[in-house]
């Protein structure tokens, strides 16, 4: 469904040819992010403390905010290490927040709603964490793909042999399973935020031209709350596949230091 108006249709016909609506209106998203970003950090570099709070409700505090909620939650997922990825989530976050909200304002439409949004920052988040993943690890991440079992238990040669089967039968069955539930995870992260956010917007316009007033405002409340838990679950699920990206590098550089203590 398309709203009555759009900003979009005062658009040349000709660049209407080359610029879809939902890419249009996800450019107008980056550009809000990237404004309050500016206007954010203007007003730090004009605070006497930056360590002291604003007295006043602005652009900085809403800023802090935010990115507080961000660190605290890749501090909750992956610990204090995860902050060098801050800023992926933070993007993540603000550009999809602000994708949901300005489908709130007249004349404006969600790109979130639209799939080809919701797939390209799917696949942002799936090469990011794969990224990361190689990044961290190495030739180690491969691990991720081939279970438990990389090892023959057996200590002579004739028991190894007997246990090869076993074992390629092992690395084949986790690699198939691994690489489907990687190759889930971008459709499940698209779906869900193209489905939640096509929905609400539906729902308001329908009870927008149901009735003009009073109405509209308790699902305009609810868009609200709908457009920041979305944005909040991407990011969460950004963060817990990026921890299980690297949780066995951590993993083993925690042994490592704990037998070199030893």
């Amino acid at each position: 469904m398309e709203h009555p108006f759009t900003w979009y249709a005062l658009l040349p016909h000709d660049w209407q040819a080359n610029l879809p609506q939902h890419t249009f209106f996800a450019l107008v998203s980056a550009l809000f992010v990237l404004l309050f970003a500016w206007r954010g950090r203007m007003a730090l570099a004009r605070a006497q403390d930056p360590a002291v709070p604003a007295a006043e409700l602005g652009t900085r505090n809403i800023a802090e905010l935010l990115i507080g909620l961000v660190v605290s939650q890749s501090d909750a997922v992956i610990g204090k290490q995860g902050r060098k990825f801050v800023p992926f989530f933070g993007t993540f976050f603000l550009f999809i927040l602000f994708s949901n909200l300005i489908g709130l304002l007249p004349g404006f439409a969600p790109p979130t709603s639209d799939l080809n949004t919701t797939v390209a920052l799917a696949l942002v988040s799936f090469i990011g964490y794969n990224v990361i993943g190689i990044k961290e690890m190495g030739a180690g991440y491969l691990k991720h793909f081939v279970g438990p079992m990389t090892g023959l238990p057996a200590q002579s040669f004739l028991g190894k042999l007997a246990f090869v089967p076993l074992l390629l039968l092992s690395v084949v069955f986790f690699f198939v399973l691994e690489f489907v539930s990687h190759l889930f995870r971008p459709v499940s992260l698209a779906l869900r935020l193209f489905g939640n956010m096509m929905g609400d917007h539906i729902v308001i316009e329908v009870f927008m031209d149901l009735t003009k007033l009073v109405v509209p405002v308790i699902f305009y409340a609810l868009g609200t709350l709908v457009s920041i838990i979305q944005a909040a679950v991407f990011m969460l699920l950004s963060m817990i596949y990026v921890s299980l990206a690297i949780s066995h590098g951590h993993d083993e550089a925690h042994g490592n230091g704990q037998e070199h203590a030893h």
